[in-house]
């Protein structure tokens, strides 16, 4: 894990790879829970028979959404951001879901950090987020997530 207390020592990442996370198991029961909460019920995620007889994947798929949703989670294990009063997940850009995550994928983050800027003492970033999937050569998503800092 890399810590982070400043500004500077942030900029020093840019354009560097910052890590990896843990692998994430993704199973039906975070699935369900997370059709629970969006109210999105559809069969290909939430019904194990209908997916395996009916689907091309074999059985479920996570929602791309609750993938996306495990990025603060996944970026805890990759940075610990100290010294800060506050921290805003800013947004996100040019997100393209490559491949879907089946019921029982292990999930790993990779950040990169490619861009900074001190907007009058907010430090603003820009990490290139990449969700591999364990045994695959194409990753699930790749896209730009954007976080706001204020350093104490």
């Amino acid at each position: 894990m890399v810590i982070i207390n400043s500004f500077e020592e942030y900029k020093s990442y840019l354009g560097c790879a910052i890590g990896s996370s843990n692998w994430h198991r993704i199973d039906q029961e975070q699935i369900n829970k997370f059709a629970e909460a969006t109210l999105d019920f559809q069969w290909i995620h939430t019904d194990p028979v209908a997916a395996k007889e009916n689907s091309p994947f074999g059985g479920t798929i996570a929602h791309g959404y609750l993938t996306l949703s495990l990025i603060p989670y996944l970026w805890k294990q990759i940075a610990d951001i100290q010294n800060v009063k506050m921290e805003v997940n800013y947004g996100i850009e040019s997100f393209k879901f490559n491949k879907p995550v089946l019921v029982n994928d292990e999930v790993q983050l990779r950040a990169k950090l490619i861009a900074i800027s001190d907007l009058r003492g907010i430090t603003k970033v820009v990490i290139e987020a990449n969700l591999d999937i364990k045994g695959q050569t194409k990753t699930a998503y790749t896209g730009n997530v954007i976080f706001l800092y204020h350093f104490k």
